[in-house]
């Protein structure tokens, strides 16, 4: 699947998500020695509001009319209740118990209907499955789906565009939709992708070992990285790219960078990559790390501020 996405689909993308969705600025930290791409500024404060519109423009008639239906953590369960929004299609998701309460709560205030059954992402998968049996819904895949990935990859364009002189983009990987979007987007280009990686949600690191998908029980405090399993397109690019795995103290300490030095204030997934860059395992001379997204409840972030 990974083949199916091309920069010219991403270039295609584009055209949808610039109407809905903001370009997200890039600041400078020097402290950090990087460029932050502020993904948790988007709309629904994540990168996934690029790919789900890409997604619901694709639908022809019948398939607006029976509905969509996705399965989500949180930040791509709000991207496509958005999305559904703007094109007038019901949306059915599928979150488990355990979930963000801030992110449950705020994809029914974009006007979803919740499905709450599965205890875990796993059997979120397997509730998904039944679903989409029962209700004939069109199931947006928030990792394979090569309209989400195209969307997602219009970061790396204007990542291209707005830093000519970066040599490295440095992504979260949880279950790669955004990496797989963004290797696709700067295929062949200059601008080298770089995978990082949660210690405690290890879909990748299992699959590349493994040699195929295997299923992991993810644990990070990087809930928006949690996921069972790895996509297929994420699976193929990265292979050959730089992977770096941060653990769960890194991640807070990135954390707590982005809060009081760069005054953002992300998620614990936001921070991942600049995870990455302040462990000094980014070899590059002007990187550029994702920081998305920003949907964090308080109880979480203070508890992260707090300690150290």
């Amino acid at each position: 699947m990974a083949s199916t996405v091309s920069r010219d689909d991403v270039l295609r993308a584009r055209t949808v998500v610039e109407p809905h969705l903001l370009r997200t600025p890039l600041l400078s930290s020097r402290t950090l020695g990087a460029r932050l791409k502020c993904e948790l500024f988007q709309r629904t404060g994540s990168f996934k509001s690029r790919g789900a519109p890409v997604k619901l423009a694709s639908l022809d008639d019948e398939e607006r009319a029976n509905g969509v239906l996705t399965m989500s953590a949180g930040n791509h369960a709000q991207a496509v209740a958005y999305a559904a929004g703007v094109y007038g299609v019901d949306a059915l998701i599928v979150m488990w118990q355990g979930a963000s309460e801030q992110k449950i709560e705020a994809t029914r205030t974009y006007g979803a209907t919740i499905d709450l059954q599965a205890t875990s992402p796993t059997e979120a998968f397997e509730r998904v499955a039944e679903l989409r049996e029962q209700t004939g819904r069109t199931f947006i895949h928030p990792h394979e789906d090569p309209f989400v990935l195209a969307g997602a990859g219009t970061i790396g364009l204007e990542v291209e565009e707005d830093a000519p002189d970066a040599d490295a983009l440095v992504v979260p990987v949880g279950g790669g939709g955004l990496i797989a979007g963004i290797a696709s987007a700067l295929r062949d280009r200059p601008l080298r992708v770089i995978a990082v990686e949660a210690e405690a949600s290890p879909a990748l690191a299992a699959a590349i070992e493994a040699g195929g998908q295997t299923s992991v029980n993810p644990t990070s405090i990087a809930d928006g990285l949690n996921v069972p399993i790895i996509g297929t397109p994420a699976l193929e690019l990265c292979h050959d790219l730089q992977r770096i795995v941060v653990d769960e103290e890194q991640i807070k300490e990135a954390f707590r960078f982005l809060y009081e030095r760069a005054k953002l204030a992300c998620e614990p997934a936001g921070a991942v990559a600049t995870a990455a860059i302040l462990s000094g395992e980014v070899d590059a001379r002007s990187p550029v790390a994702v920081v998305s997204g920003g949907n964090v409840s308080a109880q979480t972030a203070s508890d992260i501020l707090g300690s150290r």
